[in-house]
């Protein structure tokens, strides 16, 4: 008795036969790597909090808003102190302080400001251009935070400890790899280089920054 499905006779055999169909229909997995790197300052110690993304035109059609995006304010200071969206992100700015803030930001990649206020404003801000928003509070001086708006879906920030940031599921390719921290200048570039990403395993990058201020 043939097995095949060209021509079921039995309403059991008819489900199994279209199950076999869609199954052949799914796209196979596709083949993804991890990129792990490791950031340094110009003496070579392991650099925390540097923010390192992926960048290739798949990347950028790749990339989607995050949902659900927020930056605190917390004690007198931005709850992260960087936040890390792909741009079309709107980000929230809930004030859990007994004081009223002023979040303002003249960066040109994102000017806006939220007068004197407490508890969450009921608009958020959308981050509609790549680059980096440099936040500051018009009432408390010493506060600073900043949103670093990226094209691409493949981004992380490297741990205290270690300097080591990893990117999981990275489809192989081509790709420039940036790297920024806070303690570049105001406006200053992030650092870039050409990195090649495996269809399986792992991509290792070392980079050290210079420029830094203290």
């Amino acid at each position: 008795m043939s097995h095949t499905c060209s021509a079921p006779r039995t309403a059991r055999r008819a489900v199994a036969c279209a199950a076999m169909a869609w199954l052949a229909a799914l796209p196979t997995a596709a083949s993804a790597a991890t990129v792990q790197v490791e950031v340094m300052d110009a003496a070579g110690k392991p650099l925390a909090d540097a923010v390192v993304f992926l960048e290739s035109a798949e990347a950028r059609r790749a990339a989607k808003p995050l949902a659900g995006a927020e930056m605190a304010q917390e004690k007198r200071q931005f709850v992260p102190g960087v936040l890390v969206v792909p741009v079309g992100t709107e980000v929230r700015f809930p004030n859990h302080d007994s004081v009223r803030h002023h979040v303002y930001s003249f960066s040109p990649a994102k000017k806006f400001e939220l007068k004197l206020y407490t508890g969450t404003p009921a608009n958020p801000v959308l981050f509609d251009r790549p680059g980096v928003a440099v936040l500051g509070c018009n009432i408390h001086d010493q506060m600073v935070g900043w949103v670093v708006v990226v094209e691409t879906p493949y981004y992380a920030r490297t741990p205290s400890a270690s300097g080591r940031a990893q990117i999981d599921n990275v489809p192989p390719g081509t790709y420039t790899l940036r790297t920024w921290h806070t303690r570049l200048p105001v406006g200053a570039p992030a650092q870039e280089q050409v990195l090649a990403v495996p269809a399986t395993g792992a991509a290792l990058a070392s980079v050290r920054m210079t420029g830094l201020l203290p």
